[in-house]
């Protein structure tokens, strides 16, 4: 399985580059663009999608329409996207978990990596390790210790089965070698409510889902999964400060356009859209979701993903994870 989704991954750098093409890019777009976000609005995808596309639209002088067609985790988007006319005029804009987790964690999905052409890597969003602001549990440490005098003691909620949240905390039980107990939600919001109820032990999610329950003394945090400490978090300490060394968990939003989408839109696409994310304000637009700007070439972007996709692959396998 592991091979299988490398090879998928890594076959989107032949996607973008395979074949020639005439020099489309210097008419493009003349018509309105549209960017399929394959989640619900009001996410993190959504929310980019439409700052970008606002910007976007200023400098092409042609609407750019953000369109949500949510389902199936983000699969009924991608395939919509993946199955599209390959000229540049839709396009997806996604938590990266459609190419580096569905595939290993689904089978039979409606689409493959190697039909989604990567762009951009927009943003990077780091994870973070919360309990109830009562709780006992103060650090990694604390968890190690209740697992070792009851094992399986410590549970931890997260967006839903298969999620990057409930990932990142598989990986986590793993290298602290604890066996820590996950309990699926709908949503991170149900699991915020329940962790600050104090009804689940811990909670594993975006630091943006949980910053105003920290700002508000609800939630306290115990870890964050970035090697580096997060500037919106100066005081929370690191997985890999709290004995967990060059551990890191995290996701990140992607621009994609379909397989054989030609290499000068694509490469149109990635000059202009790393310029925006430059910008003074659509760094602070990241900074307020407490997300880390992240912007490189088409080629990079595609090897992140296969690194990330047998990272991922590799803990589903092991770790007996199952999609719900």
């Amino acid at each position: 399985m592991i091979g299988f989704v490398r090879r998928f991954a890594l076959a989107a750098i032949a996607s973008v580059f395979a074949g020639s093409f005439p020099a489309l890019a210097q008419d493009y777009p003349s018509k309105p663009v549209r960017i399929v976000v394959p989640f619900a609005a009001g996410g993190p995808s959504d929310i980019l999608a439409r700052f970008l596309a606002q910007k976007l639209s200023t400098n092409w002088k042609q609407p750019v329409i953000v369109d949500n067609r949510a389902g199936a985790g983000g699969a009924l988007g991608a395939s919509m996207v993946a199955k599209s006319a390959p000229d540049g005029y839709t396009l997806l804009l996604s938590d990266t978990g459609v190419i580096t987790v569905g595939p290993a964690l689904t089978a039979n999905l409606p689409y493959a990596p190697r039909d989604l052409a990567p762009i951009i890597n927009l943003a990077k969003n780091w994870l973070v390790l919360v309990a109830p602001a009562n709780s006992t549990l103060n650090s990694l440490s604390d968890i190690v210790a209740r697992d070792k005098a009851k094992p399986g003691s410590v549970s931890y909620a997260s967006a839903g089965a298969g999620s990057t949240p409930h990932l990142a905390g598989e990986k986590l039980a793993a290298a602290a070698h604890v066996k820590m107990t996950h309990i699926p939600y709908k949503g991170s919001g149900p699991a915020l409510n329940d962790v600050v109820a104090g009804q689940v032990d811990t909670l594993i999610t975006s630091t943006a889902a949980a910053m105003p329950f920290i700002k508000g003394g609800k939630l306290k945090v115990i870890a964050v999964t970035s090697m580096q400490r997060l500037a919106v978090l100066p005081d929370a300490r690191t997985a890999s400060e709290s004995g967990l060394p060059g551990f890191e968990a995290v996701g990140a939003q992607g621009l994609f356009a379909p397989a054989g989408t030609p290499p000068d839109i694509i490469r149109k696409l990635n000059a202009e859209v790393a310029a925006l994310i430059r910008l003074p304000d659509m760094q602070e637009r990241w900074n307020q979701m407490a997300l880390s700007a992240y912007d490189n070439t088409p080629e990079q972007f595609a090897v992140w993903l296969a690194e990330q996709s047998e990272q991922w692959a590799k803990l589903i396998k092991e770790a007996g994870v199952k999609a719900e």
